[in-house]
């Protein structure tokens, strides 16, 4: 059901690669709610997946930008507001890689050039894109950017591999440039910890499959998917949550927070 909650506004969201994706269910609930967007995604991307579908769901124009290219991020955001015919209102960074992970890398064989690569493309990007819209003064008053992080930043999961240290540095710059955006025009700036989200990029990490259940039987309310996780963010860049920034925001159905399940300590107990 749309309550219309992004009624005349305004935004990018960075990321969609195909239907499985949640930038791709973000887009959908953003012009549902009454949003006009535009989609965006590195040239790459978009010759493999299918984004032109989407955009034409959604009647938004596709803008080619490679997120880790200041001058493409510049391109971006000034043709945004030139089609818009004004500044923008929310954007959604949901960009992650790591070439580690790729390359079947172990966490303790590690490519440093891969790392390297993958910092860049999945946080040093979120950096680039926030200090060009600012410098650009392209968001609006009291507008909203969200970027999607995994718990693995605060907690050790061994095959999240060196995407944990990619997603703790994505989730500080959320907290330092929140607050040079909020002090310099109120744009709020949060990250979204979601749960393991059967996405083309989340089950190409090794032993996914076991995880993802695993998480399903510790959260008291099961995994929150990727549609719902589209509802929270439409929420985040409304203007009922025109107060909350530099927050990592936990949308796990309750797994940040649960110690052990009874469902797990049942499972367990009948192996011995």
């Amino acid at each position: 059901m749309s309550h219309k909650l992004l009624k005349g506004k305004k935004g990018i969201i960075f990321g969609a690669l195909d239907s499985k994706s949640i930038a791709w269910k973000v887009a959908e609930e953003a012009v549902a709610n009454g949003a006009k967007i535009i989609l965006t995604n590195a040239p790459i991307a978009l010759r493999m997946g299918s984004i032109n579908e989407l955009a034409t769901k959604c009647n938004s124009k596709v803008i080619a930008a490679d997120a880790t290219s200041v001058s493409d991020l510049e391109n971006l955001f000034l043709t945004a507001m030139q089609d818009f015919d004004g500044k923008i209102d929310f954007v959604l960074h949901s960009i992650g890689m790591s070439v580690n992970v790729r390359k079947k890398r172990d966490y303790t064989n590690l490519n440093y050039d891969f790392l390297i690569k993958g910092l860049d493309v999945s946080a040093i990007s979120f950096h680039k894109m926030l200090q060009v819209a600012f410098q650009l003064d392209a968001i609006n008053d009291f507008g909203s950017v969200l970027a999607l992080t995994y718990i693995a930043a605060q907690r050790t999961f061994p095959d999240y591999n060196d995407m944990a240290e990619n997603k703790s540095y994505l989730e500080s710059i959320a907290r330092s440039f929140g607050y040079h955006y909020g002090k310099h025009n109120h744009v709020r700036i949060n990250t979204i910890s979601q749960s393991p989200t059967m996405t083309t990029a989340g089950s190409g990490v090794a032993g996914f499959d076991g995880f993802f259940e695993y998480a399903d039987k510790m959260s008291p309310l099961g995994n929150a998917s990727a549609e719902d996780c589209a509802k929270y963010c439409i929420t985040l860049f409304s203007d009922y949550t025109k107060l909350v920034t530099m927050q990592n925001l936990f949308h796990d159905g309750g797994f940040s927070n649960t110690g052990v399940s009874k469902e797990l300590i049942d499972i367990l107990g009948k192996k011995k």
